[in-house]
């Protein structure tokens, strides 16, 4: 073990820079000492630091020398100026989404994400803004929305991708036929030079190029002489060579820098765009703006079949889209056997093989009607069968979602063979895509595997990713075969191995094909110039050499290797858990097929200041690449594959440093396009550690709260003034680590199972029951607070259901998540087989805690398996959802009171995918409801008693807070005991928030 990191303890602090990662025994520690002397950001070079940085969204995997979090540019020119000296590569990486390897090397990683991450200006006449490289697409334009203007390009990845990689990439998006790529908007940079020297690119007249040319000169001088060069003798083989179209990013930017040169000027911050670092370090940059659009309209056209949806797309660009996507029948085939997007497909006709997404840019909703109603006209009936519009947001965004399925779908599989990334983006001209598509599936064919086709149809550029193994000898042969002979179809058809995700390690080798010997040379010659020792991310974009012509004292790292060098899963390959997993593993290759799964792709980084969703509310509070789900997945799947030391996955600083911050909330299995379960993960893993190790006394007195409340209960009030005693809190804090800073609950002497039999049992009479529920009432409920209890009771009953409670309180929930699996079995064993005879006769199973139902829905079947659990399972439902599923809520009369609600939603809820019920329930009771695109709230069951985890606890609260703050609900509501409690503590004066069936109750009351 090699770091240690201590979280904040100041709440305050907790969303910042948090982490002091003290390195015991690190890689090159003469190389951190001087870094660390020479910048004023963070210097990290443990193994788990260098783990992180070992793979993107990629299928490669290269251990860097280390990472360093520049603060400003003056840290990136100490860093770049130092290991010039020392001879030490160096590696610009932003939110590491690269598809294609190019943001991982054996070199200093600088991520500029942490501090380098600001739009500094906008001057809205101009349309231009000043940024630094690692702002995220989404925070510029949120930045930019006051102003109704954009950056143009629009990557799938803009919540987590950033300028500065957006400009190393060339980034484009699904609107390129009408924005082009990222180059066109780049005006200026400020860069970092190979020697450490800061310089500016941007305009220059030919005749200042010329004149500044110098090639014995400084860095800068050889720039312009290189430039001058091939401006003069390469343009017509420039010219000649590069394929014509809108979306070529392989190469260098060569292209773009012979058109400009006719004007008498070129851009050299331009020629930076598509670079991949190789040739400087941008530390700000001006990029050029766009209007935002008054209005889209959408039109989906189907067809009968794939062929002529390609056919047709030369058609449909006759109508000037701003935007053509492809679908093809496999992608429809795997959506339609989605619970999430089986109904965006059930909307395609029948006999649907094929669609062409069509949107448009409009100055009005009637311009864009006109505008689908003249592309339905002449498509439909000539070729396309039928046709889907789309003009309000809600309809467009729909339509959209089955284009957007691709990625969420493809890369969900847990076998050895996976949809890899590696010959996905091939671009061809339009006219060429019928002649592509089936060259590529001949050659999918011939080699016995498949792909799905889908993507930018318009500017020639699908996606495509076949089914391949690299964990035999036999897979890695067809995973270069497959991209050899792509390659071969590409180059004869005039297209461009790369339309949109770069060269990198998995493309770069085909690049002199594609261009050719002398243009080859050329790359490398202004690799040269700009970077003398190659240096600088070396290896990409020209770096690949299979023969021995370089001159001998060619530096070693100038000899890239092939596309098969440094994959993530070779033929070498060995996973071992070290255990054998407790819970049920369904997926392919079981709990070794989860821990493989996460790809890299960085959703759970999505920009913490303007993406919504659960994912991932450690890393939104910390900023830590090792608290994001991508950072604990990756780092588990290394324990166990052998690249950190044997058995280190079961180390206590790796279960604190890795998982012990994963604090459940079950995002991930929906938020993540791959669905990682980092929850279920967890909780194998620390049930194994607490076999190995023991549990501490605190982990064991919450996994049995069920017991404690009850004498708790028993004993009240007496056990409430007990904590309130002088002392008591901070003796509880210091013996047991429970914090004294969070309200702790109280206990109530008459329970929710007291009141029911004091009562009588249910109001309804088996006779007149429209439903007959059993009601399990959690721990919570039935000991701390009753009223939501009591509310779901009466809302039921009104609405014609009998109730009746089941025996058991403990759903298992609490030992679940503190990993004691023996004993959430045997709980969920006892529940199911009370509950098990009740379903089968007819009754339904109803909770008011959201985190108990889905214990019964979904984590029992990881415990149990058999007809008896799944029956369970399919028959158990929060009651807000029994009420919405069944309209239950129609029988009822309401009279609500003229109050908005803010409606937060329970984690575990949305992970499968059940938390809307509540807002559709509150609405027909006649309350206006915002639901809150939030996270967790940070109390996590335990979490937030814990006293290591309040600042996090806090500071993850404090996102919902502001939240909570910014909306229009007059009332906040949340289902969550926990929730509640959190949004309770923030202020002391604050109402606890009520259940949402609590205030279906209280409409109910109303009107009676």
């Amino acid at each position: 073990m090699t770091t240690r990191q201590t979280a904040a303890t100041d709440p305050a602090d907790a969303s910042d820079t948090n982490y002091d990662y003290v390195s015991d025994d690190v890689e090159r520690p003469d190389l951190v000492a001087a870094l660390e002397r020479r910048v004023s950001g963070d210097v990290r070079f443990d193994s788990y630091s260098r783990q992180l940085y070992a793979t993107d969204a990629s299928a490669y995997e290269v251990t860097p020398i280390g990472v360093v979090f520049p603060a400003d540019t003056e840290d990136v020119a100490a860093v770049v100026e130092y290991c010039a000296r020392e001879d030490v590569p160096v590696l610009p990486r932003g939110g590491g989404t690269s598809l294609a390897g190019q943001t991982v090397n054996e070199a200093v990683v600088l991520d500029f994400t942490r501090y380098m991450d600001a739009p500094l200006s906008v001057d809205p006449e101009a349309r231009t803004a000043r940024v630094q490289p690692g702002v995220t697409l989404a925070k510029l334009n949120e930045t930019l929305a006051p102003h109704d203007l954009k950056f143009a390009p629009d990557p799938a990845a803009g919540n987590r991708s950033v300028i500065g990689g957006a400009i190393g990439n060339n980034s484009t998006g699904s609107h390129s036929l009408k924005y082009g790529k990222t180059d066109a908007y780049v005006e200026e940079v400020e860069a970092v030079l190979a020697d450490g020297t800061v310089t500016t690119f941007g305009e220059v007249t030919l005749d200042a190029l010329r004149e500044g040319a110098d090639p014995d000169g400084s860095i800068r001088e050889r720039v312009y002489a290189e430039v001058h060069r091939i401006l003069e003798s390469e343009s017509d083989l420039v010219r000649e060579r590069y394929p014509d179209l809108k979306r070529n990013v392989s190469g260098y930017n060569l292209d773009w820098l012979v058109d400009e040169a006719e004007s008498g000027s070129v851009n050299l911050a331009r020629l930076l765009a598509g670079s991949e670092g190789t040739l400087a370090l941008i530390t700000e940059v001006t990029v050029s703006l766009e209007p935002v659009p008054e209005t889209k309209a959408v039109a989906l056209l189907t067809y009968d079949e794939l062929m002529t949806a390609v056919r047709d797309v030369v058609a449909v660009l006759e109508h000037d889209p701003a935007a053509v996507e492809f679908i093809d029948d496999t992608l429809i085939d795997l959506a339609g056997d989605t619970s999430e997007f089986e109904d965006v497909v059930g909307m395609l006709p029948d006999g649907t093989r094929a669609a062409l997404l069509v949107e448009f840019y409009a100055e009005d909703d009637e311009t864009g009607r006109e505008k689908v109603d003249a592309l339905v006209a002449d498509r439909v009936g000539e070729s396309a069968v039928d046709a889907i519009e789309a003009h309000d947001e809600a309809a467009r965004g729909r339509v959209w979602k089955l284009r957007k399925a691709g990625n969420p779908i493809l890369l969900s599989r847990t076998t050895d063979e996976k949809h890899l990334s590696f010959i996905e983006d091939c671009a061809v001209p339009a006219e060429h895509l019928p002649e592509f598509v089936g060259g590529f599936r001949d050659v999918l064919d011939d080699l016995g595997t498949f792909a799905a086709f889908y993507g930018h149809a318009g500017p020639g550029v699908l996606h495509v990713r076949p089914l391949v193994t690299t964990k035999t000898a036999e897979g890695l042969a067809t995973y270069e075969e497959i991209s050899d002979r792509v390659t071969e179809l590409v180059v004869d058809l005039g297209g461009s191995v790369s339309g949109e995700h770069g060269d990198g390690r998995a493309r770069t080798q085909w690049n002199r094909r594609l261009y050719g010997d002398s243009l080859w040379e050329t790359f490398r010659e202004l690799k040269t110039a700009y970077d003398p020792d190659w240096l600088l991310n070396p290896g990409q974009v020209c770096g690949y050499e299979p023969d021995e012509s370089l001159p001998d004292d060619t530096p070693e790292r100038a000899r890239r290797v092939s596309m098969t060098d440094d994959l993530r899963y070779d033929p070498d390959y060995e996973f071992d858990a070290g255990f054998d997993p407790a819970l049920e593993w369904a997926n392919d290759n079981g709990f070794e097929g989860m821990a493989e799964l996460c790809h890299g792709c960085a959703g759970c980084r999505g920009d913490q200041d303007t993406t919504g969703g659960v994912m991932c509310p450690t890393y939104r509070a910390s900023g830590e690449e090792i608290q994001s789900t991508r950072g604990r997945a990756n780092l588990l799947r290394q324990a166990m594959s052998g690249d950190l030391s044997a058995d280190e996955q079961f180390d206590v600083e790796f279960m604190h440093e890795v998982l012990d911050l994963c604090i459940g909330c079950k995002g991930c299995s929906n938020d993540c396009p791959s669905e990682v379960d980092m929850a279920k993960l967890k909780a194998e893993m620390t049930h194994e550690y607490h076999r190995r190790e023991g549990a501490s006394l605190r982990d064991k007195l919450f996994a049995n709260v069920d017991t404690l409340s009850k004498v708790g209960s028993a004993f009240a009030p007496v056990s409430n003034w007990a904590t309130k005693l002088p002392g008591a809190r901070s003796l509880l804090e210091s013996a047991v680590g429970i914090t004294s800073e969070a309200t702790l609950p109280s206990f109530e002497r008459e329970t929710l199972h007291d009141w029911f039999e004091a009562r009588g049992g249910s109001q309804v009479a088996p006779a007149d029951a429209e439903r007959t529920a059993v009601f399990f009432v959690d721990t919570y409920t039935n000991y701390s607070h009753p009223e939501p209890g009591k509310a779901a009771v009466r809302v039921l009953e009104a609405a014609g259901v009998r109730v009746e409670l089941a025996d058991h309180t403990d759903s298992g929930r609490p030992a679940h998540s503190k990993g004691f699996l023996d004993i959430s079995r045997d709980t969920a064993r006892e529940n199911v087989a009370e509950l098990a005879p009740k379903v089968e006769s007819g009754r339904d199973v109803v909770l008011v805690e959201p985190s108990d139902a889905v214990m019964l829905q979904s984590d029992y079947l990881d415990l149990l398996s058999g007809p008896a659990v799944e029956r369970v399972a399919r028959n158990t439902y929060g009651v807000m959802e029994y009420l919405d599923s069944f309209r239950l809520d129609e029988r009822l009369a309401f009279d609500a009171p003229s109050e908005s609600l803010a409606y937060h939603g329970h984690c575990h809820q949305k992970s499968v995918k059940k938390d809307h019920h509540a807002v559709g329930v509150l609405r027909r009771a006649g309350y206006a409801v915002d639901p809150l695109d939030s996270g967790c709230c940070g109390m996590a069951g335990s979490f937030g008693y814990e006293a290591e985890h309040r600042s996090m606890s806090d500071a993850i609260g404090d996102i919902l807070f502001e939240q909570v703050a910014a909306s229009d609900g007059q009332r906040v509501v949340a289902p969550g005991a926990s929730c509640r409690t959190q949004l309770g503590d923030r202020d002391d004066d604050a109402e606890r928030p009520p259940t949402p069936i609590e205030q279906v109750e209280r409409a109910v009351r109303t009107a009676r």
